[in-house]
């Protein structure tokens, strides 16, 4: 499934490892480690592994289960957040897979929270080596997961989609507005045929070409481009455009509009709202490239279109400034 076709392809994914996030508990690990649950890659299967406990498989897997009860083990967000889906990945487990599962969550300081949890996912039924997407709907801003799975059994991965809500209350001077860990967030694209849009806000600078977005070479009029949403509406004063380990892909310029939308307006690429904040720049191969004397003063905003000409690749965007707390 290509990353444009998976449902809740629009959120974030908040069990990432880079963002803090972490398997703090689980009732039994004997076959499997619970820490394979969040790994990011894609899970595996090798046919003639084995370790000391048994059949090497790639999750998270408990014994048998031969007294009363069920096994879950406890997620700890890197950042709070809202959930909005999950993804209980089965993938290579066929006769040894929990025949259901279900999803409780807390806000809590501590690693292992004792109480107050609240079920956002009903007991579910589920299949041997399948993904199985589930929505949430809830609107509660939570730190921890408890996966129960009933009685026993492996699940491969566990993937979490919802949006970062860090408390920026406090927040003085100068953040970067985009940055995950802030609450920004990629919301629509033009293409990604590469590299997934959700890349460009991501902590650091990039790792290799394929932690950035990248779409496919162009062959017809216009250009590519993506929007992000700000993690607080504000005013921006300084823009870097990163092209980290893009040489021959890198795109050939770059200009951000921006517009300041409020909750619940449709954010369309072609509207009336977007004001120029930085005109077409040149961009080089592989370079951090700052803007500040370049940007136009349009006041606070909420969201930013970027539009590379005409193709390519970019792997990061750091849009600085202050948040806005005007009504």
């Amino acid at each position: 499934m290509s990353a444009e076709q998976q449902p809740f392809h629009e959120w974030i994914r908040l069990e990432q490892s880079r963002l803090g996030t972490r398997v703090t508990f689980a009732t039994d690990e004997f076959f499997g480690a619970k820490e394979r649950l969040i790994d990011p890659g894609a899970p595996v299967f090798i046919e003639d592994k084995y370790d000391d406990h048994g059949k090497w498989m790639d999750g998270w897997e408990t014994r048998r289960r031969r007294t009363p009860g069920h096994d879950h083990c406890i997620i700890r967000l890197g950042v709070p957040g809202i959930l909005h889906g999950v993804d209980i990945d089965t993938s290579h487990f066929t006769g040894n897979f929990p025949p259901q599962a279900s999803i409780d969550a807390c806000a809590s300081d501590d690693d292992v929270p004792a109480g107050k949890w609240l079920e956002v996912l009903a007991r579910t039924t589920l299949a041997g080596n399948a993904h199985h997407y589930l929505n949430i709907d809830d609107d509660s801003v939570w730190t921890h997961l408890r996966l129960n799975i009933f009685p026993d059994g492996g699940i491969a991965r566990l993937r979490i989609y919802g949006e970062v809500r860090p408390d920026l209350a406090a927040a003085d001077g100068v953040i970067d507005l985009v940055a995950l860990e802030n609450g920004g967030r990629a919301i629509a694209c033009s293409d990604e045929h590469y590299g997934s849009m959700h890349n460009l806000n991501l902590a650091g600078r990039g790792l290799n070409m394929g932690d950035g977005w990248e779409t496919a070479r162009r062959r017809g009029p216009g250009n590519d481009w993506v929007i992000v949403a700000l993690g607080q509406r504000g005013t921006i004063r300084r823009v870097e455009v990163d092209t980290a380990h893009f040489k021959g892909n890198y795109p050939d310029r770059v200009s951000l509009e921006a517009a300041l939308f409020e909750e619940g307006d449709d954010v369309s690429a072609t509207g009336d709202e977007w004001q120029t904040l930085l005109p077409e720049a040149k961009l080089e191969m592989d370079k951090q490239h700052e803007f500040e004397a370049e940007l136009e003063d349009i006041g606070p905003v909420s969201h930013v279109r970027m539009s590379i000409y005409p193709d390519g690749g970019v792997s990061r965007l750091r849009l600085y400034g202050r948040p806005y707390r005007g009504v």
